[in-house]
């Protein structure tokens, strides 16, 4: 018979981070019939594979899984290969193109490889939704779909909204969240994770398992994580994503450009510290035992080390002191919000931003003009680099670049 934490242990970790559990009375029921019995719990979280890279916004709930797995339960690594085939209508405004089954595979596979950088591959189950979902005929397909009503399928967000817009809602669409519901009936589920974007999918696999008499699963939601920029959700359309394959030293160069406030978001739904540990580091911060700056360093070392090596870690961390702060660019370098739509910085049909009129925005140069100037006369560093160019891709100047004209340096913020 298995041992397993008690109840207060096991709530202590699976909470944490957690914005909202349906219901959580249920939760604490379900691990005592666990303790009771010696039956791990079943737990899954599904992923369609519909790009080949995970990034930090993906791992929320693969790290949810892994706290399930470090406290002894059964977790599910769910692919959707079946379900990409439609695609999740969460947060969409129009329909999604679909993929060939050839890119859902060749996706399926790179997600396996990335996902057991957090996850113990010896302790679980990988499963493809299309072992069940493709074996229905179609007298089952019609069963499953006359549970649900239409006014139902339109309660959801994003129909509605499109129902409203007079826009197109394909009828395979309202499948989607059908189909992820009897994931949960063919897994027999005790809980699903999901985002707080996926509430309406989430609870129709609580529907679905009572219609087949099934024990209702338990919900858990996490936060949206947000991106680099701190206010939409992270996104490598958005550019303001972190890959999980990104080299070490961009990896941490990324985290320590995020703000003190989103650093406590991260850390706790990015790392395995408890919350009583997290509230214990900000409360030294409040107190003035420890800087803020090494706070973020702590995470970004944590985080760099849990998708690399210890070693990766602390060459990221060198690398990072030197580019920063060895190169005259000191911690206390005043920081400058800009919004990155401001007038005449983007230029139009490209990726890049216009170089004197950053340099104008940040209060270096009184004109674009004068920037200009000191651009051809070799007086303007980025990054602790000489620049002369007019104009730089988005992605060559970084997420928090160091702007430097003369003796004067900023660093920039983006809103």
């Amino acid at each position: 018979m298995s041992t397993f934490p008690s109840v207060e242990d096991q709530l202590d970790l699976i909470t944490k981070g957690a914005a909202e559990i349906i219901p959580v009375e249920a939760l604490k029921e379900r691990i005592q019939q666990s303790i009771a019995s010696g039956k791990p719990m079943r737990i899954k979280a599904g992923f369609d594979p519909t790009a080949p890279d995970l990034h930090l916004g993906h791992t929320v709930l693969i790290r949810k899984l892994r706290h399930f797995q470090q406290l002894g339960h059964t977790v599910i690594f769910l692919i959707g290969d079946s379900t990409a085939l439609i695609g999740d209508p969460t947060g969409r405004n129009v329909t999604r193109k679909p993929l060939t089954p050839e890119q859902i595979a060749a996706n399926a596979e790179t997600y396996k490889e990335q996902v057991f950088k957090i996850l113990d591959p010896e302790k679980t189950e990988v499963r493809y939704n299309s072992e069940w979902l493709d074996k229905l005929s179609y007298y089952d397909l019609v069963k499953l779909m006359a549970q649900f009503t239409l006014s139902q399928m339109l309660e959801r967000e994003e129909f509605h909204k499109r129902f409203n817009q007079e826009q197109p809602i394909g009828v395979h669409e309202m499948i989607y969240p059908i189909a992820q519901g009897y994931d949960s009936v063919a897994l027999h589920n005790d809980v699903e994770l999901g985002g707080t974007d996926q509430k309406f999918n989430l609870m129709r696999g609580r529907d679905l398992q009572r219609h087949f008499g099934q024990p209702q699963q338990i919900i858990l939601m996490t936060p949206i994580l947000e991106g680099l920029d701190g206010v939409q959700k992270m996104s490598k359309s958005l550019n303001n994503a972190i890959g999980i394959h990104e080299v070490p030293f961009e990896m941490y160069s990324k985290l320590m450009s995020i703000s003190d406030d989103l650093m406590w978001k991260y850390w706790t739904l990015l790392t395995d510290l408890r919350g009583s540990e997290i509230a214990s580091m900000q409360a030294e911060v409040a107190e003035g035992k420890l800087h803020p700056m090494q706070a973020k360093k702590n995470l970004a070392h944590t985080i760099t080390r849990d998708f690399h090596s210890q070693a990766a870690a602390d060459a990221a961390a060198e690398g990072w002191a030197t580019q920063f702060q060895q190169r005259a660019v000191s911690e206390d370098v005043p920081v400058i919000q800009i919004a990155r739509d401001s007038d005449g910085l983007v230029v139009a049909e490209s990726n890049a931003l216009r170089v004197p009129k950053l340099l104008q925005l940040t209060g270096l140069a009184a004109s674009a003009g004068e920037a200009t100037r000191k651009l051809s006369e070799n007086a303007v560093s980025i990054n602790g680099a000489k620049f002369t160019d007019r104009t730089i891709p988005v992605d060559e100047l970084g997420p928090s670049p160091v702007l430097r004209l003369g003796k004067r340096a900023v660093r920039v913020a983006w809103t």
